[in-house]
């Protein structure tokens, strides 16, 4: 949608991105199938059907939102606030605008994925916290000690993301919970100088995170629903 708004040609899936959602409606296809197979009485398969829709439909805005920002921020050549045209204030207000929704979005999709997860392999994770996220589910299957494969695999996943994700965390918690991260910036560069002009970020560089950010996504989505897949087909689900 946003591409076409943008005056670009649609999405072609390749990559992470098409692995990763090929991998989602597989699974949403063998719940259609087993609910029309056994009516769902306890509706548990219609929620998991729904919960992994959602998770599609949340990876494709989180990559229209980097692709968002991207184009945006090809249009911001300043490297002070102060030298900006009217009209690349507006295209950096609108970088930042995507460049944010794009980092929340990385840490809303991992925490819908572990509330799944936890659903599906019975980890009880909010008995260890109420209000649990997707690394608190990682914790509960090695604590448990079950699933051992997948787990070791989202492990590896997680530390291979390390320090971009570490980043990002640090940015989405100032977001929400105390001010606009950009303007956090801008007022450690004030504490360097009061008459310093403010300096950009490196936006190259919050870019590049956000994408590994996507990346770190993707392979966690392909791996648990990978995973899943093929527990369900030892067990004689198949599509």
């Amino acid at each position: 949608m946003l591409r076409l708004l943008l005056g670009e040609q649609p999405r072609q899936n390749n990559g992470l991105l098409e692995e990763a959602i090929e991998s989602m409606v597989k699974t949403s296809q063998l719940l259609k199938k087993e609910m029309e197979k056994n009516e769902d009485p306890t509706h548990d398969f219609r929620k998991l059907e729904i919960w992994t829709r959602g998770l599609i439909v949340s990876l494709d805005e989180l990559e229209q939102s980097w692709n968002a920002a991207k184009h945006f921020s090809r249009s911001v050549n300043s490297g002070y606030v102060d030298d900006m045209s009217i009209e690349e204030q507006g295209e950096y207000r609108r970088y930042v605008y995507f460049y944010k929704n794009g980092f929340i979005r990385v840490f809303s999709i991992l925490d819908k994925l572990g509330t799944v997860l936890n659903d599906l392999y019975d980890l009880n994770t909010s008995k260890v916290k109420e209000h649990f996220s997707y690394f608190t589910v990682l914790r509960q299957f090695k604590f448990l000690k079950a699933h051992g494969e997948l787990s070791a695999e989202l492990e590896a996943i997680k530390e291979r993301y390390k320090t971009p994700m570490n980043k990002l965390r640090k940015r989405r918690n100032t977001e929400i919970h105390y001010m606009n991260s950009e303007m956090q910036d801008d007022l450690w560069q004030r504490h360097q100088g009061l008459s310093e002009r403010i300096e950009l970020e490196d936006i190259g560089q919050h870019l590049d995170e956000l994408e590994q950010g996507l990346e770190m996504v993707c392979q966690s989505l392909r791996a648990s629903y990978r995973y899943t897949n093929q527990m369900w087909a030892k067990n004689g689900i198949r599509a």
